[in-house]
């Protein structure tokens, strides 16, 4: 189990700090900051700069986390936040990866909260440090915050299209 732990949590914790990686720099096949606030605001979200260097750094820092197995409930909270806004934003284009849907970020959200559920296992720094049993309480609550927070994120800085109100208008008027 815990080597199984440890590929899980590597794997997911890299490409998860790798796609903040690219958000915010050219490395990783990344177009830079200015790639990153480019995306966040062709997606309808505020903050351009702002925002892109949240989500890296929170994508960054989580994945890191989750693939070192330290504070694994915060960690997998905070990937599981920026994994919902991802989410949101494919919505439109229904599950399936292949056209731009949300089925991977769904999936690294579903990973990330087990990973909270089942601890990061003996091979990482929690179990080194002696955090080996997390309050329930406390996994409960990161693994509910994460997707809460993430849709609070899009609540809060998505901007309506200005545009679809006026297509709409002249759909109805037409």
């Amino acid at each position: 189990m815990d080597t199984g732990l440890l590929i899980i949590r590597v794997v997911v914790g890299l490409l998860i700090a790798g796609h903040g990686v690219q958000k915010v720099s050219h490395r990783l096949g990344g177009n830079g900051l200015a790639g990153g606030t480019a995306e966040f605001r062709h997606d309808g979200f505020r903050g351009g700069t702002l925002t892109a260097l949240a989500a890296g750094a929170g994508q960054i820092g989580s994945g890191l986390f989750l693939a070192l197995g330290a504070l694994t409930p915060l960690a997998a909270m905070v990937a599981m936040g920026v994994m919902t806004v991802a989410i949101t934003v494919k919505v439109p284009h229904g599950l399936w990866v292949q056209n731009d849907g949300y089925e991977y970020p769904l999936v690294l959200v579903v990973v990330t909260g087990s990973l909270a559920l089942t601890g990061a296992g003996r091979w990482s720094v929690d179990h080194a440090v002696g955090l080996t049993s997390w309050p329930l309480w406390l996994v409960l609550a990161a693994v509910a915050s994460g997707p809460v927070s993430g849709l609070l994120t899009r609540a809060v800085l998505h901007r309506e299209d200005p545009t679809a109100g006026a297509a709409a208008g002249a759909r109805a008027a037409g």
